[in-house]
């Protein structure tokens, strides 16, 4: 396994698709992308920000669950990808016993951000999907974030509706 770290979440122009941004943090760096809906990057934006909404999202409730039944979240595993579809673990541990349970990897980023928990992938699948990409410049970066930050803004409840 490697360790990963939350690079951000870009818009992919010019359907702005959220792409959740993963880097490795030692050896090469490389980064896996992965597109994700945009209530999850909603939720993962919110959690970076510190933001606090005035009931519980979806994350919030899994985490509260989990204390509910005195399971502390310990990290969270993106396993492999199977037609374009990517898929993640995330361990708790409950009593002493390690639990594992099955989950998308943007709502395993939005527990593992809520939570401070070490975001892992399998080694080979970063071998797989990994791209060495040159870091962000940070001027670059406040721009992907002010981006970001209008997309979020512009989300109406109709957006999500099937």
């Amino acid at each position: 396994m490697i360790e990963m770290q939350l690079e951000g979440i870009r818009l992919e122009i010019p359907a702005n698709t959220p792409v959740l941004m993963l880097r490795e943090q030692a050896g090469s760096r490389r980064v896996m992308p992965i597109y994700i809906g945009a209530p999850e990057a909603s939720s993962i934006h919110y959690a970076l920000e510190g933001l606090q909404p005035d009931r519980p999202l979806t994350h919030d409730l899994l985490i509260n669950v989990a204390e509910g039944l005195n399971a502390q979240p310990v990290k969270l595993v993106i396993t492999k990808i199977e037609e374009h579809t990517y898929f993640a673990d995330l361990h708790f541990l409950q009593a002493g016993a390690l639990v594992v349970v099955s989950c998308r990897p943007s709502d395993g980023v939005a527990v593992a951000v809520r939570s401070g928990i070490p975001i892992y992938a399998e080694s080979a699948l970063l071998d797989e999907v990994g791209k060495v990409v040159p870091e962000t410049p940070a001027e670059d970066a406040e721009e992907i974030i002010d981006d970001f930050r209008q997309f979020i803004d512009s989300i109406r409840p109709e957006d999500f509706q099937g």
